[in-house]
C-alpha cells in the first residue's frame, strides 16, 4: 500500500516538474456547483481536479492541519499540534462513458494509508450507472461528502465518525442515477458490498462501536461472513428549498457459521438515516444536519454496556458575514457558524431498574471561518462538550480552543 501511495506522490512532483517548464500545460478543473452537481450524491467527484494539458488523468487532494487545546473537567493536556489527514484524489476518463477515481487517505501523519474509494463508473442512462471496486457506501451524507475543505469546523461530527464509521468504504456493486425535472431533481444509489463484523460488539471500547470494523483490511478481500451488507438511499432537491435524503444500510454482522458449523444465530445490524441541507436565499445561510438510528442484534449473553440502539446526529448553521475583498483576496468570505450534535450510544433502559441508560454527549460549537478562495478555510472553533457515563453519573465537561487550516490543492 505505502508502495502505491509513493508511486503517487512521484507522480504529483513529476507533473510539478513539468509545469515548471511549461505552466500552460497545467489547467485547474473547476467545481461545478449547478444543480447538475449540487447533489450529496456527486461529492465524490465534485471536487478541484489538476489535469495537464489533454490528458485523460487529473489530480487532486487536501490537506488538513490543526491545533487544540482542550480539557476535561479542569485537566488540560496542554498544547496539541496535529495534522489528522492528507488525502489524494486520482481520476480519468477512460472513455465518455467509463470512468475511475481513487481516492487515498494518508492518516495522522502516516500512520495510517487507507483506500477509500477506487471505483469504476460505466454511464448507460442518467438514472442507470454501474459502480464497482472499493464504494462509499452512501448511508447519510457525511460518509460521502467528508472533505476538510467543505466543512468550518476543524472535528468531523461525533454521530458521523464514533456512532456511524465515516469514511466507510468496502468492496462491492451497484446501480446509481439521476433524473432532472425543472426546478426538482431526484437521486438514488443502491449497492452490495461487504460489511460489518463481529469487533462491532467485541472490541477494546466495551461497547457496540460500529467504527470497529474499519480496522479489519480483510473486509477489502474478503466477506467475514459470506452475507452482503446492502446499502441504498433515496435524495430529492429543488433549486430554491434545499436537499433531503433518506438512507439505509443492514445486513448479517457476525460470523455464524464456519465450515458448515452452526456457531451462532444469524444477527442483523440495521441503519437509517435522514440528510438535509439548504440555502436560505435572502440572508445566504446554509443550514446541514444528519440524523441516525442504529439497531443491533446483542447475544443476551452480553452486558447491557453493549446497545442494541443507538441514536445521534448532527446540525450545522453558517452565516456569512463578509463577501468582498480582503487581505489581497479578491472573492474572500467571512463566516460565523455553530453545530449542534447528540449521540446516544446506548438508547435503552436497564432489565433490573427500568431506568434509562445514560451514555450520551452533546455538544456545541461556535465557529469563525475565514475563506480566502472557495476551496481553501481558516477555521478558528471553541469547543464546549458534556458526556455522561453508562450509570447517568454528573456528566464529563470537555471544552477547549480549536484553530485550524484545510485546502484542496
Amino acid at each position: 500500500m505505502k508502495s502505491i501511495f509513493v508511486t503517487i506522490i512521484c507522480l504529483n512532483l513529476s507533473l510539478v516538474v513539468q509545469a515548471q517548464i511549461d505552466s500552460t500545460l497545467l489547467r485547474r478543473s473547476p467545481v461545478d456547483t449547478t444543480m447538475a452537481k449540487g447533489m450529496n450524491m456527486d461529492a465524490v467527484y465534485n471536487r478541484p481536479f489538476l489535469q495537464m494539458g489533454k490528458m485523460p488523468v487529473s489530480l487532486g487532494g487536501y490537506v488538513e492541519a490543526d491545533y487544540q487545546y482542550m480539557g476535561e473537567d479542569g485537566v488540560t493536556d496542554g498544547h496539541t499540534f496535529r495534522i489528522p489527514r492528507m488525502t489524494l484524489f486520482v481520476a480519468s476518463t477512460i472513455h465518455r462513458k467509463i470512468k475511475f477515481l481513487s481516492e487515498l487517505e494518508l492518516e495522522e501523519g502516516g500512520k495510517e494509508i487507507s483506500i477509500e474509494f477506487a471505483a469504476m463508473d460505466f454511464s448507460f442512462h442518467p438514472l442507470v450507472n454501474l459502480r464497482g471496486g472499493v464504494v462509499m457506501n452512501p448511508i447519510g451524507a457525511f460518509n460521502q461528502n467528508h472533505d476538510g475543505p467543505k466543512w468550518e469546523f476543524v472535528d468531523r461530527p461525533v454521530a458521523m465518525t464514533q456512532m456511524l464509521p465515516a469514511t466507510w468504504s468496502n468492496v462491492g456493486f451497484g446501480l446509481y442515477g439521476k433524473q432532472y425535472m425543472n426546478d426538482w431533481a431526484f437521486g438514488y444509489e443502491a449497492y452490495v458490498t461487504n460489511g460489518f463484523d463481529d469487533s462491532i460488539i467485541s472490541n477494546a471500547e466495551n461497547k457496540t462501536f460500529l467504527p470497529a470494523s474499519k480496522a479489519s483490511k480483510d473486509r477489502f478481500e474478503e466477506s467475514s461472513n459470506g452475507q452482503p451488507l446492502v446499502t441504498g438511499k433515496f435524495a430529492l432537491r429543488h433549486n430554491m428549498v434545499g436537499e433531503i435524503g433518506l438512507s439505509y444500510m443492514g445486513g448479517v454482522f457476525n460470523k455464524f457459521q464456519d465450515d458448515g458449523l452452526v456457531l451462532d444465530d444469524k444477527r442483523r445490524l440495521d441503519v437509517w438515516a435522514v440528510d438535509v441541507n439548504t440555502t436560505l436565499p435572502f440572508s445566504k445561510t446554509y443550514i446541514v444536519g444528519e440524523w441516525a438510528w442504529v439497531m443491533v442484534d446483542v447475544p443476551e449473553t452480553y452486558s447491557q454496556t453493549y446497545g442494541n440502539k443507538q441514536r445521534g446526529g448532527f446540525i450545522d448553521v453558517v452565516q456569512p458575514v463578509l463577501s468582498q475583498p480582503m487581505l489581497g483576496f479578491s472573492n474572500a468570505v467571512l463566516n460565523i457558524a455553530c453545530r449542534l450534535e447528540y449521540v446516544d450510544w446506548n438508547a435503552g433502559k436497564f432489565n433490573e431498574t427500568d431506568g434509562n441508560i445514560s451514555e450520551h454527549l452533546w455538544a456545541i460549537v461556535p465557529a469563525l471561518s475565514f475563506r480566502p478562495t472557495a476551496q481553501t478555510v481558516i477555521r478558528a472553533n471553541y469547543r464546549y462538550m458534556q458526556q455522561t457515563d453508562l450509570l447517568g453519573n454528573p456528566p464529563a465537561l470537555i471544552s477547549g480552543v480549536q484553530l485550524g487550516v484545510s485546502s484542496y490543492f
